[in-house]
């Protein structure tokens, strides 16, 4: 008997339970519809909360609280479902043709991003959402001057390193800039990277009536007019500050745009100084911003919603209605950027601020990473750069100095598996490459002809406007590492301008950057032209050099030296004189500086022909390599130059190779001669080809300092199959010379080879 009363009571608590569990459920569902998004919506909106009056503000509310409510609704659908993988949080697929995406939220709406940023981005914890591998990022840039186009080559770098998909960039530059990169990219040729430039000098009437304290001065504002300036077809970019390194795929920031709802159209990470706290010092009075602000070194903009809701003349409003009472911007757009949010807080899409770490002094960054792998975005946002303060400054320094120095040409890497617009130049080079054999013995020498080299031009700040008498001569020379204790002498002895190709490694140029910038010489002359042609290959191309330098040249005239000769004081004065009474503007005329050279490292320069003469007469100086290449400059005439007082005429002869002043306009150097031998010799005949006039100045010299020789002689001396491919090289020009100016060329089918 007890044991039947023990059986049905089993039997009563099993229903029992079965009946409750239905019912928990039920309830916890119905809670879950309350409880899963709260209100209010998001930090921004708990710090300002809108104006009832605001119609828009209401309407916008409404839609956000309907976007919460359809996410509600399919989170408890969700949980409605048998769970099949406890690690997914949330999957949303998107069509595009026939491919789809699944991405995991990595959930960034303002209160979800502070919290992501406080638990840094471990991998394991959130995960990213895939962006498909063919699709083209966009990133938009403001660039403007000097150094300016230096500092975001590092920028670039860093993210093509990181990069997987195509890339294109929009650059809004000043001319300078323009000319500086856009050479830059054709020469660089990566695959997969378009490359557009807007001039910033056609905006400047949108943004120059706002009056602007902050050191970016004009183009610090013209991120505010991208809706106008970019492609209409174009929906969305990523805009950077130059000061910006990635630490991560630029694709896991794009993929950050599926995530903004409703009315969000601008992607930005909170400020992490106090600035708009309005407490840094006593009367401190920034423009209007929620909480803390926004920077905008890091900007998500979906330009066609932006468009739609009218932003120009949203912040059109704002800047006038603000400039009233503030007169001027501090930080430049920044400040109008968060009196728009400030206004209309529904615009914003917090951003976990690991994609903006701002390195100024007096920051909260080091809330936004736990460890190496949390870091995203680094924003050198302080004045002081480098110098910042930050408990970790050295970490991020290394990082940036290991992109400032990576090998650029290491980054020509193919994206493989998606069609990509096919590029001409690479294309017509490949092309000519496959024509080569490279059975040949000297293919090495044909192959380096066509090598294109990544060439940054105006690598520092250069400011020079010729004489308006049309007679200004500019030096052109190359150079390579070694050579560059020279730069300052020759600044000293040539007050005219100066175009130098500078022949360096990644890592090398840092080096002359820093060489230059601690010269008060160097950095005393804004009329010196750097361009600095990136190492590759094996030989040392001197002849690309000397026509980047020539390409450069914005006077008149130009006086074709080398890095190793001191031109004589004065030679500039003289040579402007000289293309007067020469009358070089109407003529053929190369003006032959004679050339002499010293074995002696410290040497009492001649202020005079008269001292030269005797320093000639006592052994300290010599004609310049009269002891093993006579030739070379044995036209020149020493013997009646020494007497001479006025200008006087030479005829060409094999392997003539002075150093003369001609036009701008003239012939540039063959290509084909690399490293050492032949190199002069084959220009000068080009010049007596086409009928130009040798003409030697009397009172103009210029010294030869000594230095070690350099690898490419070395290699000369001592390889014979190097001789051996030079020599087939000169047969061949002589054969091309004789094609192209047919009978008045056979004179150079007879030069000696005296390599």
């Amino acid at each position: 008997m007890l044991g039947i009363f023990r059986g049905r009571r089993k039997f009563l608590a099993a229903s029992l339970v079965l009946l409750f569990i239905p019912t928990f459920t039920w309830l916890y569902l119905s809670i879950g519809n309350f409880q899963v998004k709260s209100l209010p919506l998001s930090s921004l909106e708990a710090q300002s909360p809108l104006p009832l009056g605001d119609a828009n503000a209401r309407l916008a509310l409404e839609l956000r609280i309907r976007a919460v409510e359809e996410e509600n609704k399919a989170l408890r659908q969700e949980l409605s479902r048998p769970l099949r993988n406890s690690s997914a949080s949330y999957t949303n697929i998107t069509s595009k043709g026939n491919q789809s995406r699944t991405h995991l939220e990595e959930g960034t709406s303002n209160n979800d991003g502070q919290k992501n940023a406080a638990v840094g981005n471990n991998s394991n914890c959130l995960q990213h959402q895939l962006v498909d591998k063919c699709e083209t990022i966009h990133v938009a840039i403001v660039c403007a001057g000097y150094n300016a186009s230096r500092d975001v080559v590092t920028l670039v770098k860093s993210v093509l390193f990181h990069r997987r998909n195509a890339l294109h960039f929009h650059f809004i530059t000043d001319s300078i800039a323009k000319q500086i990169l856009s050479y830059l990219f054709n020469s660089w040729m990566v695959p997969a990277v378009r490359v557009n430039f807007y001039d910033a000098d056609e905006l400047k009437s949108e943004v120059s009536w706002i009056p602007n304290k902050h050191y970016s001065g004009i183009y610090g504002l013209m991120k505010l007019v991208l809706t106008k300036t970019l492609p209409m077809n174009l929906r969305r970019v990523i805009v950077l500050d130059t000061d910006i390194t990635f630490a991560t795929d630029i694709a896991e920031l794009w993929a950050v745009f599926h995530k903004f709802k409703g009315q969000q159209v601008l992607g930005l990470v909170e400020n992490q100084s106090d600035w708009y706290l309005g407490n840094l010092w006593k009367n401190h009075r920034p423009w209007p911003a929620l909480g803390r602000g926004f920077n905008t070194g890091v900007i998500l903009l979906l330009l066609d919603r932006l468009r739609k809701v009218r932003w120009e003349q949203m912040w059109r409003l704002t800047a006038e209605r603000e400039l009233m009472s503030m007169l001027s911007t501090s930080l430049a757009d920044q400040d109008i950027f968060n009196a728009v949010i400030k206004q209309n807080p529904f615009l914003v899409y917090q951003l976990p601020c690991y994609w903006n770490v701002q390195l100024s002094d007096h920051t909260r960054s080091e809330k936004c990473y736990k460890d190496v792998s949390d870091l995203k975005v680094i924003h050198w946002n302080s004045p002081k750069k480098l110098r910042v303060k930050n408990k970790h400054v050295e970490f991020f320094r290394n990082l940036y100095l290991t992109f400032l120095e990576y090998d650029g040409n290491l980054l020509r890497r193919e994206l493989f598996g998606c069609p990509s617009e096919a590029d001409p130049n690479s294309e017509n080079l490949q092309k000519t490459l496959s024509e080569l054999d490279e059975d040949d013995p000297c293919y090495e020498f044909r192959r380096e002809r066509f090598t294109v080299h990544r060439t940054h031009l105006y690598f520092l700040h250069y400011e020079y406007e010729p004489s308006s008498d049309q007679s200004d001569v500019t030096l052109v020379a190359q150079l390579s590492m070694d050579r560059l204790q020279m730069l300052e002498a020759i600044c000293k002895h040539w007050e005219g301008p100066i175009s130098l190709a500078l022949y360096l490694s990644d890592a090398e140029a840092q080096q002359f950057l820093r060489y230059a910038q601690g010269s008060e010489v160097l950095m005393g002359r804004g009329n010196v032209g750097y361009h600095v042609v990136y190492k590759e290959g094996q030989f040392y191309p001197v002849n690309l050099l000397r026509n980047v330098a020539m390409q450069q040249v914005n006077t008149n005239y130009m006086f074709l030296s080398d890095i190793d000769f001191l031109p004589m004081y004065g030679l500039y004065e003289y040579l402007r004189k000289s293309v007067v009474q020469l009358d070089v503007a109407n003529s053929k005329k190369a003006l032959v500086v004679p050339a002499f050279e010293t074995l002696r490292y410290r040497l009492s320069f001649p202020k005079s022909k008269a001292e030269l003469l005797s320093q000639l007469d006592m052994g300290t100086l010599f004609t310049f390599r009269y002891h093993v290449w006579t030739k070379g400059h044995a036209p020149t005439n020493f013997a009646k130059w020494r007497t001479a007082t006025t200008p006087y005429k030479v005829l060409w002869e094999a392997d003539f190779e002075p150093y003369v002043m001609v036009k701008r306009d003239s012939p540039e150097y063959d290509r084909r001669f690399v490293g050492f031998g032949w190199n002069k010799v084959a220009h000068i005949m080009e010049l007596d080809a086409q009928e130009y006039e040798f003409v030697v100045l009397p009172n103009a010299y210029m010294i030869h300092m000594p230095h070690a020789p350099s690898f490419d002689i070395t290699k000369f001396r001592s390889n014979k199959q190097y001789r051996v491919c030079l020599k087939t090289l000169k047969e061949e020009f002589q054969q091309n010379m004789s094609r192209r100016f047919g009978f008045a060329a056979l004179k150079y089918m007879t030069a000696e080879n005296n390599s």
